[in-house]
């Protein structure tokens, strides 16, 4: 049964009333309909480089400026000047401000964006590309390159019909410069709807050494997953359950681990998917060694593990006031604790089923972990601390030198069993208040983790992508 606000929101007079509506959005590996225009200010040449190699064509960015604007009269006989619009929807624009440097090029921005605000389609993207600004130069580049943050974090919350706006930071100013190769996976992302509900957020891509002659795959196309061991803990249902069967999709051999208790969903999961079932306590010590001899006796003594998604957790909401040491510690201990010891164990380069070279860690925190919340210190402290813990690791030159990531995901407001028990007016407000006016799915979160575990993301490490179409909780 439909819940009870999209009914109001779908109702004609709630329409007429201005009351906002939710757009179904586009998901999976399918690519914006319209064209991909493309535009630069301040001279940037990464992006264009990039969409050449995923084999995405584009055409010319219009740009409002006095000259191109043309005059309309409103119903009023009222005349205004509007900037000249495209011939029909546009699927996306892609901005390549990595050569802005002054306030000139901010106003190229506007230029480029303008036109783009009520020519894209449903479902559309912005995707502005910057450099990091603390590697700008002159506090005048540093400064115009921080303002391209204020500029999408705004435009996402602008855009409708399902719409989102992400700025993707890259490194072209110091040694080791992104390529356009290291940009692809990322870009291809944000294009597909695997992005539906990633708006507002900064994304950071570095550069992969020793991946430069990795061909990239056609965007919209890939399985690149095939033939790679996947394991994801907690994956008997709901979002652990949409994890795998998203890598499943693409193609991995997927191991899901839950606990005994949900052996049955666990089993019906692991079926569904051709995947492998192993129930595990993931607190026990053993847990990471254990997890590689399942990896190791099923899949041979020389399989590795591709990809470890620590998804598995619990809370136990109190005041803080009522939290006694036995409900601290129990949430510290599943959700990070054990992701701690399994990621030394498996860490191990001579463990049988071990992790493999290249490899990735990706650990599930939440917004809750970034912007708090009440009644949750327990469960904010260990999201914030997965947070931390990747963090490090992505920094940690033993993964380095392995070319080895490690990432997150937050996710906010997803629909799942859970959330359906809450109370009827808190689940509808926190469906809400967000840019994209709806709550997000499990396949959301699960295709965020996808494109952090993709071997063509190695140039992304250390990051946290917030889930949570853009929520107006915590920036």
């Amino acid at each position: 049964m439909a819940d009870l606000m999209t009914m109001l929101t779908t109702n004609p007079v709630a329409r007429q009333l201005g009351v906002p509506q939710a757009t179904r959005l586009r998901r999976g590996r399918e690519l914006p309909a319209g064209q991909v225009a493309l535009g630069a200010a301040g001279g940037g040449t990464v992006a264009a480089r990039s969409l050449a190699l995923l084999g995405v064509s584009t055409r010319e960015a219009l740009v409002d400026t006095s000259a191109t604007r043309s005059v309309e009269t409103d119903d009023k006989g009222r005349e205004r000047q509007v900037p000249t619009p495209y011939p029909s929807r546009i699927g996306a624009l892609v901005l390549d401000a990595t050569g802005a440097s002054d306030l000139r090029d901010l106003e190229a921005v506007r230029g480029l964006l303008r036109p783009a605000m009520k020519g894209l389609e449903p479902s559309g993207r912005v995707i502005v590309l910057g450099v990091e600004p603390q590697t700008a130069g002159a506090p005048m580049a540093v400064a115009t390159q921080q303002a391209l943050e204020g500029v999408v974090r705004s435009v996402g919350k602008e855009l409708r019909a399902g719409a989102t706006a992400n700025l993707v930071r890259v490194d072209l100013l110091t040694e080791g410069a992104t390529t356009a190769a290291d940009l692809a996976s990322t870009l291809s992302f944000l294009l597909e709807g695997r992005s539906a509900y990633v708006s507002g957020q900064v994304l950071h891509v570095g550069h992969a050494e020793g991946d430069a002659e990795r061909p990239v795959e056609a965007a919209g196309q890939s399985r690149p997953f095939e033939g790679q061991v996947v394991v994801v803990t907690g994956a008997g249902r709901g979002i652990g359950a949409g994890i795998a069967r998203t890598f499943a999709r693409d193609g991995a051999m997927v191991v899901a681990v839950d606990v005994p208790a949900g052996g049955q969903g666990l089993a019906e999961v692991a079926n569904s998917i051709g995947g492998t079932a192993l129930q595990l306590d993931i607190t026990a010590p053993d847990a990471g060694h254990r997890i590689a001899a399942h990896v190791a006796q099923r899949f041979g003594d020389a399989a590795r593990i591709h990809a470890i998604v620590h998804n598995a957790g619990i809370t136990r909401d109190k005041l803080l006031a009522n939290t006694d040491d036995e409900r601290w510690g129990s949430v510290l201990e599943v959700n990070l604790a054990a992701q701690i010891r399994m990621n030394e164990q498996l860490l191990d380069a001579g463990l049988p089923g071990g992790l493999d070279d290249g490899g990735r860690i990706v650990g599930v925190a939440s917004t809750s972990g970034i912007a708090g919340n009440r009644g949750q210190a327990n469960y904010a402290a260990s999201k914030a601390g997965v947070i931390g813990l990747v963090q490090a690791l992505g920094a940690d030159p033993r993964l380095a030198a392995r070319r080895i990531t490690a990432n997150a995901v937050a996710p906010g407001f997803i629909e799942t069993e859970m959330t359906g028990r809450m109370p009827v007016a808190t689940r509808e407000v926190a469906r809400r208040i967000n840019s994209l006016q709806q709550g997000g799915t499990p396949v959301d979160v699960a295709e965020a983790i996808g494109y952090l575990a993709d071997p063509a993301s190695a140039a992304v490490t250390g990051q946290v992508l917030r889930v949570c179409g853009q929520s107006q909780i915590g920036a």
